[in-house]
């Protein structure tokens, strides 16, 4: 249930909440789509999340935590300060490959720092010229 490959980042994702399979797929990269439903039905028949159809078209389904998904969070995160205990360089190779860091990433959350007021140049002044009609 668990051993199968991204199932655990399936769980990390689904827990800050539902999410539809475009959303899940994008932050979890590179796991093709029919890897990703395949996982997401298993995760199902075992009672880890719900499915929900809202219906409509194009079909609106999300995915949700059951309470027996949630278990799995603290194992989540357990593992996640066990990688950043042995200093993990994963971080480091995906923003230098893909140019960012993967969604859940604490380096995600870091303030940039501001940039530095500069005042605008003012723009040349127009000279005025006499557009006056001479009449004879």
């Amino acid at each position: 249930m668990i051993g199968d490959k991204w199932t655990l980042l399936i769980a990390r994702d689904l827990a800050a909440g539902p999410r539809r399979t475009m959303e899940l797929h994008t932050g979890l990269f590179p796991i093709s789509s029919r890897t990703l439903v395949a996982r997401l039905r298993d995760m199902v028949k075992d009672n880890l999340i719900d499915r929900i159809d809202y219906g409509g078209n194009p079909p609106h389904i999300e995915y949700k935590l059951t309470e027996r998904g949630r278990v799995l969070l603290p194992l989540v995160e357990a593992l996640r300060v066990v990688g950043q205990t042995l200093d993990c360089n994963q971080c480091e190779d995906r923003k230098q490959h893909l140019g960012f860091y993967c969604e859940a990433c604490p380096k995600n959350f870091t303030t940039p720092e501001p940039e530095p007021f500069h005042r605008p140049t003012p723009l040349p002044r127009r000279q005025q010229r006499d557009d006056s009609i001479v009449l004879l």
